[in-house]
């Protein structure tokens, strides 16, 4: 849930309502428990979308007009709504309290898998961009203060060189995506994410050559193969030869969201 569209709707004095899938049977969109939030205009988050939702979202604007007690809606997802997926949900439709809302948001914020990205440069900016619409807490550490642009509004921004600390700081389970302006550094971060050994991802930017070199000058300083082989080097590796930032960065999303946020 957008944080930041929650606290502009509460400052604007905005009525929302939840419309929640409180049961699912079957083959359905999405799963029990999953909500969004409705105003007169906007909207946030996704019950799965086609005629199910477009159905939901016109009642739940006809509810903020009327106002009354909450309903609930049995729906299959057949032929009636155009729809083949062949299960069924119960979906309830009620007024919501935008200060809860928004302390749940924050609350799932903080719980979410941690992914620190070390380097502000021109694909670190552009994969931000694609990151922060991936269920993420996403950390963004460089030094320069004027590197981040606007991006830094969708991440933890940080700036300083104390690049430790964060990493110490991390924890188990986070994953770790660095591509500096310096390979010295590059090599750095990566050698204390594999040495700290409980990341779920490591990953760093760079050509087949540049990753022979670094497992050389690893091996050197005592860390073990099984670690070094859990490298990711390149990144977003899909056989696609463009370097275009903005595309790096769509293929380096796709990768973390197989290898590090995917229910299995």
């Amino acid at each position: 849930m957008a944080l930041e569209l929650l606290r502009r709707w509460r400052a604007h004095g905005e009525r929302a309502a939840r419309i929640e899938v409180v049961s699912a049977r079957g083959s359905t969109p999405r799963e029990a428990g999953t909500f969004m939030l409705v105003t007169a205009q906007e909207q946030a988050g996704t019950i799965g979308g086609g005629r199910l939702e477009w159905d939901c979202l016109a009642e739940a604007r006809a509810f903020l007009k009327a106002g009354g007690a909450s309903v609930e809606r049995d729906i299959p997802l057949g032929p009636a709504i155009n729809q083949c997926c062949g299960g069924a949900v119960t979906v309830r439709i009620e007024a919501a309290d935008l200060a809860v809302e928004e302390a749940a948001a924050l609350r799932t914020r903080e719980d979410l898998p941690q992914l620190l990205l070390f380097g502000a440069g021109h694909v670190g900016r552009a994969l931000v961009r694609a990151l922060s619409l991936l269920p993420l807490r996403l950390i963004w550490v460089d030094a320069r203060e004027d590197a981040f642009g606007e991006a830094a509004l969708v991440a933890e921004a940080r700036v300083t060189a104390d690049w430790e600390s964060v990493l110490e700081a991390a924890s188990p389970g986070a994953g770790v995506l660095v591509l500096t302006q310096s390979h010295t550094l590059d090599a750095l971060i990566v050698a204390a994410a594999l040495s700290r050994g409980d990341f779920r991802y490591v990953g760093m930017i760079g050509s087949r050559t540049k990753r022979q070199r670094f497992e050389s000058g690893f091996r050197r300083i005592g860390i073990t193969q099984e670690r070094i082989d859990t490298l990711v080097c390149p990144i977003g590796d899909w056989g696609v030869r463009d370097k275009r930032p903005e595309v790096i960065a769509a293929f380096v999303a796709a990768e973390i969201a197989a290898r590090f946020l995917a229910r299995v």
